[in-house]
């Protein structure tokens, strides 16, 4: 795909002994919001954190805005404008909200040398973080640990996003909260990489969408056309949409 800002092509992952990755292709359009699912174990946390050089590629290519990037450690992947959300958020529960924001905030040593228009931006989408602005990150509710996870990855721009499993373990309300968020930047033509097991949240983000299974993706293609088809929702993820609005 011409317009991806990120391509996989034939990766492969080994973590000790197990082989995980089978020669994942994957491209992620700029500009649009590109939906990872699959059946658990199928390979998607794996993906991501192989994209951040967490776990390195032990065959394959992986090019971000046309540089490969499969050998470079996680933190020039970071600074070439990559932004991961990991299932865990990565918070440090002693800190507060703010020292949270600045530690993800590389260009900057103070709060107050925090993008201001920017970090304004970031309390419209969540007022939370402004209202518990100096409470620790700990004692936040898990809806508002997810948006400061999420806070962390935009307080500088990033070129791209990956977010492993947001919604997991939030209440519907705060999903929906969530579903605002990201709709919110979706309109902003931030390009995301999302893996995401709620196929409602999917359908209501998703632009694009690649499905896994046993280590390779098995299906590209729009997030409309799975949504429009529940024979093949069933067959790629044993799920209809009817039971899962």
């Amino acid at each position: 795909m011409n317009d991806a800002v990120l391509s996989l092509e034939g990766v492969h992952t080994h973590i000790g002994a197990y082989h995980i990755l089978h020669g994942v292709d994957l491209d992620v359009p700029e500009g649009e919001v590109t939906m990872l699912l699959g059946r658990n174990g199928a390979g998607k946390t794996t993906t991501l954190r192989t994209i951040m050089g967490l776990w390195a590629a032990s065959a394959g290519r992986i090019r971000f805005g046309g540089d490969a990037i499969e050998a470079r450690k996680t933190p020039e992947i970071a600074r070439a404008g990559i932004a991961y959300v990991p299932e865990s958020m990565g918070l440090f529960g002693d800190l507060t909200v703010q020292e949270n924001l600045l530690l993800a905030a590389r260009s900057a040593r103070r709060a107050a040398q925090i993008d201001g228009a920017r970090l304004e931006w970031i309390f419209g989408l969540f007022p939370a973080l402004k209202k518990f602005w100096l409470h620790p990150a700990g004692k936040l509710s898990g809806g508002q640990k997810q948006m400061l996870a999420v806070a962390r990855a935009l307080v500088e721009p990033r070129r791209l996003i990956l977010i492993d499993e947001p919604s997991k373990g939030l209440a519907p309300s705060i999903v929906n909260n969530l579903i605002a968020c990201l709709r919110e930047l979706k309109a902003q033509r931030t390009t995301l990489l999302l893996v995401e097991q709620n196929f409602a949240m999917a359908r209501a983000l998703g632009d694009s969408v690649a499905v896994m299974d046993n280590g390779v993706v098995v299906h590209r293609g729009r997030m409309a056309e799975l949504v429009a088809d529940e024979a093949l929702q069933q067959r790629l993820l044993g799920l209809s949409l009817g039971a899962h609005q």
